[in-house]
């Protein structure tokens, strides 16, 4: 299986969803996925921290997949993050991951 080797994450052109990555994998495909509910609030938007604990005690489960370019990390990581700054959310995410 290919690892990801960087990732552009930008709004998403997909209806229902606000954001996409768009990684590049180490065998020089690319695979996008599209995350984050369009209409929810996420913590970037309401900075409430409770509300960011009841979001990821609901969500723990989705890293148990230990698969970093699936949505339920990328919400937890980039939307629900330690940070109420998207773009601080993405670097982290990256540097977390080991991605440019």
């Amino acid at each position: 299986m290919s690892k990801p080797v960087s990732v552009k994450i930008s709004k998403s052109n997909k209806e229902g969803k606000k954001l996409m990555a768009v990684f590049t994998m180490d065998s020089g495909r690319t695979k996008t996925t599209y995350f984050g509910s369009a209409g929810m609030d996420d913590f970037t938007k309401t900075k409430d921290k409770e509300q960011r604990k009841r979001y990821r005690q609901r969500h723990k489960k989705d890293l148990q997949t230990k698969v970093p370019t699936r949505a339920g990390y990328l919400s937890w990581y980039i939307l629900w993050g330690e940070s109420t700054s998207l773009r601080d959310n993405i670097s982290s995410y990256k540097k977390r991951f080991n991605l440019k």
